[in-house]
């Protein structure tokens, strides 16, 4: 009892924190039983009938392989090339601290964010639009190309949607290694060079080491949200264009574009609990890897 009233104030500063997870977190979730209702808004969600798993038919007959190969593929590219330039880039701004003046070097370390945060669909679109696009006005006449037809020839875009994404998101990730790399103790690279060893070898030995707790986190984060796609990325920068379904079809996608034929609100609910289930499934497999290889780095 004297321990509780010890502790009593900090309790009550906890109280505001576990009403926003319960209003904002659990008590949503029992909104899950929408997924197994046909739902009617006339006599309500808990009366309208319940239809069992034939929600989730939409998501498993058609075109289901496609998109589910498409969000997968497609996801293990961005979380392999992604942390690869974010790192790449963090380790280069890192290197230039001891050879650039201060100022300088504080305006340098925002850029890669403010490219990212720039609004791609349209730059994408004024570069390779098909009459007046930057890569058919400019850069294919420098080398005999003759202009071609971006929004209808879906060859080009796994390319083109991967490049997108590590643009959009490699700023972000770049200031969180960025991050991490000024927090590394000196001293372990006054350590190699007394070794030694030169800059790329402090680099591989000290600097990528170091890295391995963020990476793993970032990575087990992403691997959990591999069953959802950017659907800016995927609906918005190829355009809604017909003739790229095949290649940028993703669930995200897909569900949407059900929703707005058929209107039935219990199929998107039921993509989100899929998604939500497989992702969650995910993140525990991912961290029993870890734990099995890393102990210290698994998230529990």
């Amino acid at each position: 009892m004297a321990k509780t009233r010890r502790y009593l104030p900090l309790y009550l500063m906890m109280v505001p924190g576990l009403l926003y997870l319960l209003i904002n977190n659990y008590i949503p979730m029992l909104g899950i039983i929408i997924a197994f209702k046909q739902i009617n808004f006339r006599i309500g969600i808990l009366k309208s009938p319940f239809v069992g798993l034939s929600n989730f038919e939409f998501l498993f007959k058609g075109d289901a392989w496609l998109i589910t190969r498409n969000t997968i593929a497609y996801n293990l590219l961005f979380i392999v090339l992604t942390p690869v330039v974010a790192i790449t880039v963090a380790i280069f701004l890192n290197e230039l601290k001891s050879v650039m003046a201060k100022k300088v070097y504080q305006t340098l370390i925002l850029i890669p964010y403010l490219i990212s945060i720039v609004v791609v669909s349209y730059l994408v679109y004024a570069l390779l639009a098909t009459d007046n696009g930057f890569m058919n006005n400019t850069i294919l006449p420098l080398f005999g190309i003759d202009p071609v037809s971006w929004y209808s020839s879906p060859q080009y875009w796994p390319v083109i949607l991967v490049v997108t994404h590590i643009w959009k998101g490699f700023g972000y990730s770049t200031i969180i290694y960025y991050a991490t790399l000024v927090g590394i103790d000196k001293s372990y690279y006054e350590a190699a060079a007394i070794d030694g060893a030169g800059r790329w070898a402090r680099i591989w030995n000290v600097t990528i080491p170091c890295l391995k707790s963020t990476i793993i986190t970032l990575t087990l984060l992403s691997i959990g949200r591999m069953f959802y796609s950017d659907f800016g990325l995927f609906y918005q920068v190829p355009m809604n264009s017909g003739p790229l379904l095949d290649v940028t079809n993703t669930i995200d996608t897909y569900v949407y574009r059900g929703l707005m034929q058929s209107n039935n609100i219990g199929m998107s609910s039921a993509a989100g609990v899929y998604q939500s289930v497989v992702g969650f499934v995910l993140v525990l497999l991912a961290n029993i890897i870890t734990s099995k290889i890393s102990k210290e780095d698994a998230l529990f």
